[in-house]
């Protein structure tokens, strides 16, 4: 790449290591990141103009991931070697000494290179969640539930992609509130994880889209990194498949856990989950679908296997009637389960 690109989109030339929010279990967590080069430095403000948004959005799609590089992942005492795969992520899955409590916390990632040099690291926050302390999960997408996206319609998603950014895009009205109500308090807080068709290339973004709308922090689990504008073009595209795989992990990790299933009608969020609903019988409390056109409705085959298993699925356009709905069955307000 020419020095003239990494000018013009603020690249940096040297390695570094980039961590993703993790999430586990008082006796484990997962650990997940990428070694980069060419890594943009990106800010954003309400302010900012379009030429702004566009060329860091661009500078996004730019970065070289590191196959091969060896990252030293700490947990306390705990450590873990791993290598980058051919798209440079890294993972772990770390055992702690003494179980960890419920809560945010984070290890620590170090690339490891051979001779002398810059000790590159980087913190690894990750949250720990525990049947005792939440009565429930949720799981939701993001395009189109949470972020007015545009999904289905690719010139509007891509002006809004292009022209927009974590300051200036906006969420659906209603749904940061809506899913506060749903975390419950400080004592007995429900965890939030966030299934993506987005790619990791959008991970900072997101980060900073949902701080800022004061949205509940969680773990976002996105697809593979892209690289080059004919990836940004179709951003978000794919067959979702890897939703249903990232979905059924979580129900495996947490398996004394339910979990309220959260997503819209215009990909295939209703397929999805009836599929998880099928196969984890008793472990879905509710799934909501926010209703993205109104010719969209519940497919007879999804709803069999809904009323089979007894779960409701409430469709609409309003948040607030899907908040209301949440309210008259008892996840706003009933108490937290008592363990036995």
């Amino acid at each position: 790449m020419s020095n003239f690109l990494r000018h013009l989109f603020s690249l940096h030339t040297e390695t570094l290591i980039v961590t993703y929010k993790g999430y586990g279990r008082p006796d484990g967590v997962y650990i997940k990141g990428s070694v980069l080069r060419n890594r943009p430095t990106l800010s954003a403000a309400a302010g900012d103009g379009r030429f702004k948004n566009f060329r860091n959005m661009i500078a996004r799609y730019l970065s070289s991931p590191q196959a091969g590089q060896t990252v030293e992942v700490c947990l306390g005492v705990v450590t873990k070697t791993v290598k980058t795969d051919s798209k440079g992520y890294f993972e772990a899955w770390l055992e702690p000494e003494e179980e960890l409590a419920p809560g945010w916390q984070a290890a620590i990632c170090r690339l490891l290179q051979t001779g002398e040099g810059e000790d590159i690291h980087a913190p690894a926050p990750f949250l720990v969640t525990s049947d005792e302390t939440a009565r429930f999960g949720v799981i939701s997408d993001i395009d189109d539930t949470v972020l007015v996206s545009h999904a289905t319609r690719l010139f509007r998603k891509l002006w809004l992609v292009l022209t927009k950014n974590s300051r200036t895009r906006l969420p659906f009205a209603g749904v940061a509130d809506f899913y506060e109500a749903l975390r419950g308090d400080a004592t007995h807080a429900n965890p939030f994880f966030y299934v993506s068709s987005s790619e990791w290339n959008l991970y900072d973004f997101l980060d900073d889209f949902f701080a800022a709308n004061h949205l509940p922090k969680g773990p976002f689990l996105l697809q593979q990194l892209k690289k080059g504008l004919k990836e940004l073009i179709f951003t978000g595209g794919g067959d979702h498949s890897h939703k249903e795989e990232k979905i059924r992990r979580l129900m495996e990790l947490y398996p004394a856990m339910p979990f309220v299933l959260i997503g819209d009608s215009g990909q295939r969020d209703m397929s999805i989950y009836a599929s998880v609903v099928r196969d984890y019988p008793g472990r879905v409390e509710a799934v909501y679908i926010r209703q993205i056109s109104e010719k969209h409705v519940v497919p007879e085959t999804e709803q069999v296997i809904f009323d089979a298993a007894g779960v409701v699925v409430f469709l609409a356009a309003d948040t607030l009637a899907v908040q209301e709905h949440a309210r008259r069955i008892g996840l706003l307000s009933k108490p937290l389960a008592q363990n036995v």
